[in-house]
């Protein structure tokens, strides 16, 4: 059988067969399959077209490598245009023969999300048909559609269409999209920590990797980094409509309407809270309307940011604690954890900051940016701790082996880390000043809110 494979695989490289069939079909499914696999894409052109010509329905690698084949084809044939019908044609039977995956999940918004990204990057329709096919892939199966790029280019061609003028793209749909999408990066984003913080307990607790362990870690952090890389970006293309001056108006413009909608109130809530309009008026309303509504983690929250904002703590931390315990969902006690973190670090308050910190890494290993948080709670007591200018720098290295952690636990972090890395390393004592105070390997231990210990690196 190889050598018969191997005869129709060299007669395909110099040369077409003929008279092909149906009944040919699963011979040339091995031979483009092969060819793909190798990424010969041209020699896999020919069997390929066979199969998808005679016998659509035999295998989905006619439309998992087909996708590769023809955006191969695209890329480098100058007269194109074929090539880019056949592709959204493609789709289009991809989605008729195999509507459901190998497990008999649907993936019908994959599907007709790589059709739309594809039409998209290769500019073979109008931004309001894109959309709409981009639409059509979130509201009939947002489940499947999870591919970051294709879930940045939905809401990047509304936003076009809302930045050329288009009448029906107001700004207040710009927004609802804008926070439908980055719901579902935050969801894929949980999916994914979900995978790492089962991997970084084991490895915490010595645990030895198995190999589906490590590939399913590295799957898990690169698929994180492309997330985070898209919703970053998404929150950099809003940022310029996302302004106080903007939300303000636009929400109490929609109060009315939707003061008995949980869903609306929690997102301009989040959305005010996020762009730091919570000094406004509007926001009282949102939160006290949301919490009549409904008594939940997130009004709780809301309240607490309102008792900081008067300046009273303690009543402030009461309701934190009433969102926690009214909060059921592991993950999304972590993120309130780490919001309450931050509040908390703005007041100066770094001891219990560093609680809440910690508490959201308990619930969440992968949290990288609590990490960062606490390495900055550190950095900025660097003056209040240690009984002289050289234990006075030492908190520096605490802070930087902090900033480590963060990378370690989440790689979309490894800019940020080690420049923060960088930065602290280069404010703790310099070798000459290790060799002057004659304390390499020593332990320095801070007696302040820190109540913790560093080693001094040896010479």
């Amino acid at each position: 059988m190889k050598k018969f494979t191997l005869i129709i695989l060299l007669t395909y490289s110099f040369g077409t067969l003929s008279a092909q069939s149906p009944a040919d079909c699963p011979a040339n499914l091995s031979i483009f399959a092969e060819f793909a696999k190798v990424k010969n894409y041209d020699s896999a052109y020919t069997p390929w077209l066979e199969v998808k010509t005679h016998c659509p329905e035999l295998n989905e690698a006619t439309y998992i490598y087909g996708e590769r084949i023809l955006n191969h084809k695209i890329k480098n044939t100058e007269d194109n245009a074929e090539f880019k019908t056949m592709l959204a044609s493609l789709y289009d039977d991809w989605l008729k023969y195999f509507p459901t995956d190998r497990r008999g999940k649907s993936q019908q918004g994959k599907i007709l999300a790589a059709k739309a990204q594809s039409m998209f990057e290769h500019e073979t329709a109008p931004l309001a048909e894109i959309y709409a096919i981009f639409d059509q892939a979130y509201l009939s199966d947002v489940e499947s559609f999870n591919n970051p790029k294709a879930l940045y280019n939905y809401f990047k061609t509304l936003y076009t269409m809302y930045k050329n003028g288009e009448d029906n793209v107001t700004m207040d749909v710009l927004f609802s999209k804008f926070e439908d999408v980055s719901e579902k990066f935050n969801i894929e984003n949980q999916k994914l920590s979900k995978t790492l913080d089962r991997i970084i307990k084991k490895e915490d607790a010595g645990e030895s990797l198995t190999s589906r362990d490590k590939r399913s870690k590295r799957v898990a952090e690169i698929n994180s980094r492309a997330n985070s890389t898209y919703a970053n970006n998404l929150d950099a293309m809003i940022s310029q409509e996302a302004s106080c001056e903007n939300l303000i108006p636009l929400y109490r413009s929609n109060f009315d309407e939707n003061k008995s909608d949980e869903k609306w109130l929690k997102r301009a809530a989040s959305r005010m809270d996020a762009k730091e309009c919570s000094d406004d008026q509007l926001f009282v309303e949102l939160v006290e309307a949301l919490h009549s509504l409904s008594p939940s983690a997130d009004s709780a929250y809301y309240l607490g940011i309102l008792k900081d904002k008067a300046g009273n703590t303690t009543e402030a931390i009461t309701f934190y604690e009433e969102s926690l315990k009214l909060e059921t969902d592991t993950y999304r006690k972590a993120e309130i954890m780490y919001k309450i973190a931050s509040k908390l670090k703005k007041r100066g308050l770094k001891s219990q900051a560093r609680k809440y910190a910690n508490q959201a890494l308990s619930n969440k290993p992968s949290m990288g940016k609590a990490y960062i948080l606490i390495a900055g709670l550190y950095a900025d007591s660097a003056n209040d701790c240690g009984n002289n200018q050289f234990e006075k720098q030492a908190v520096y290295w605490l802070a930087a082996q902090t900033a480590r952690r963060a990378v370690s636990v989440d790689p979309s972090l490894k800019k940020t880390s080690q420049k923060l890395e960088a930065s602290y390393s280069g404010r703790a004592p310099s070798k000459t000043d290790i060799f002057t105070q004659g304390k390499a390997g020593e332990v320095i231990t801070f007696d302040c809110w820190i109540r913790s210990s560093v080693t001094v690196p040896n010479l």
